[in-house]
């Protein structure tokens, strides 16, 4: 017996006692000749939403419906249920005289969990509850562990998220949470297609981990004799495809980083990214706030949500602020007047921020927006114009060669997405990795390796392109209304259990 099954609390009494009945039941109807984990199939002809919703119709008509008993009420010769499918609830009406008495005494051994199919005729009772009068039944499945008490419910919240399949059972809204999940990614590849951008697919397995700057996890090519890397980006190999003529690129995939878990990251999460050959950051921008606006009004209704209790307005346009002059609304200080690092560093004491020892001048610049600036951001915007040492894949300005044309919106305190001018100079970005490949050997486990055959690629000469990625976990999150990721992800990564 696990302590997950010990931790669940029937409010009546020990799940082990539950389950010991609950076997003795199966024993019981497979002595009788019942095995209620043979049938194979039960052809349902309603769901539960279906009946409701269309009762003038269906009304005093045969129906077949199917799902799990949810509650029993026995009145003698008569009882009432209600089964539960993915649709909603529909309420059962059974009688000894009309299922017979040895089928009743079967209904009145289950148990509730237990899944039954069902033939009966669509009627309202009394009290106004449309209803199923059963005609026959089968028992589907035995559950041979009891569902939370209903008073109670699966209210430990990492209970819930070590066994999704009860808190699904339990608390029916939660289905909706991923119902809008797979709307909201229904939606991007609609708004996508419908614009000419070709879906396609990467490899999910690296020779070398590129594209973003963070830790991956590794892995072993026993027939290769390889380590290999899960991918912490598709964007290279995306942006080779661009340089191979397909101009319009996206994928929506997995991607995976070996990093900390918080309410805002899981190592393995979903990440759309999408390519776009002669068009710069600035249309990628307004891509960015037409796909999540038009996203948002087809699952919600509406451009402007609640999130967290606060009014969130995606209509486009949105505001844009460079991240200098947002560090400067928001703390007051200019850190344009900084010639490097150490400058900019001694103006981040100065707000109490302890900056790394040698740290450059971009890095002081994004620990002062992450720390000072990032959350009070609430409303869409646009933050722009990056540093260069923190934008090793986006092309430079022209008239500011020391930032990129590299954007990140944000909202409710939380980036959304990373897109930019792509750096399509093979000469600047071979210098860059090797910027990069000199952190990473001076302890930087985030910074990227040199990647030659993206360079290579390079060379062959990639069209000026916009880029852009975006979280989809935290997108629904935002449209959803849940505080964690976890909420919206049905299988989250968690620690084992000692």
């Amino acid at each position: 017996m696990s302590d997950d099954a010990q931790r669940v609390d029937t409010g009546m009494q020990d799940v082990n006692e539950q389950m010991l009945i609950r076997r003795q039941k199966l024993d019981k109807l497979r002595a009788a000749g019942i095995d209620p984990y043979a049938v194979e199939r039960f052809d349902r002809s309603h769901e539960a939403a279906q009946i409701h919703e269309n009762f003038s119709e269906l009304e005093d008509q045969e129906v077949a419906v199917a799902g799990r008993i949810m509650s029993i009420r026995t009145h003698g010769k008569a009882s009432f249920a209600h089964i539960q499918d993915m649709s909603g609830r529909i309420q059962l009406y059974v009688r000894i005289d009309q299922v017979g008495e040895e089928a009743y005494q079967l209904f009145l051994d289950l148990d509730l969990g237990d899944i039954i199919g069902v033939h009966g005729k669509v009627f309202r009772t009394r009290r106004g509850e449309i209803s199923v009068a059963v005609d026959s039944f089968e028992l589907l499945c035995k559950a041979l562990r009891p569902l939370p008490e209903k008073w109670h419910g699966l209210k430990d919240v990492e209970l819930r998220y070590r066994m999704r399949y009860v808190d699904l059972i339990a608390n029916p809204e939660v289905q909706q949470v991923f119902v809008t999940r797979s709307k909201v990614i229904q939606a991007i590849r609609d708004y996508l297609n419908a614009r000419g951008f070709l879906e396609v697919e990467t490899p999910m397995l690296n020779l070398i981990p590129g594209g973003a700057n963070a830790r991956p996890f590794v892995t072993y090519h026993n027939a290769l004799d390889t380590q290999l890397y899960l991918r912490i980006a598709p964007e290279l190999y995306l942006k080779r495809l661009v340089v191979g003529g397909f101009e319009k690129v996206y994928e929506l995939n997995r991607n995976f980083r070996n990093e900390g878990i918080s309410t805002k990251h899981n190592p393995e999460y979903t990440a759309l990214e999408v390519y776009q050959a002669y068009v710069d950051g600035e249309e990628m921008m307004r891509l960015t706030e037409d796909l999540i606006a038009y996203v948002a009004e087809k699952v919600t209704g509406s451009t402007v949500i609640t999130y967290q209790g606060e009014r969130i307005d995606l209509t486009p346009p949105w505001r844009r602020l460079t991240m200098l002059d947002a560090i400067k609304e928001y703390t007051g200080v200019d850190f344009s007047q900084a010639k490097d690092g150490e400058e900019a560093a001694r103006l981040a004491k100065k707000l109490g921020l302890e900056i790394e020892e040698g740290a450059n001048f971009g890095q002081v610049i994004a620990e002062v927006f992450d720390e000072m600036v990032e959350d009070k951001l609430i409303q869409p915007t646009f933050i722009t114009e990056y540093p260069v040492e923190i934008s090793p894949l986006a092309k430079r300005m022209a008239d500011k060669p020391d930032y990129t044309a590299r954007f990140e919106p944000y909202i409710y305190g939380r980036e959304m997405a990373n897109g930019f001018s792509e750096l399509n100079d093979p000469i600047d970005q071979r210098e860059r990795f090797l910027e990069q490949v000199r952190q990473r050997e001076a302890g930087d486990e985030e910074a990227h390796m040199m990647d030659e055959d993206y360079v290579r690629a390079l060379e062959y000469g990639l069209p000026p392109t916009g880029g852009l990625g975006i979280g989809i976990d935290r997108l629904v999150m935002l449209l959803t209304d849940s505080y964690s990721i976890r909420d919206v992800l049905l299988f989250p990564l968690m620690k084992p259990r000692e």
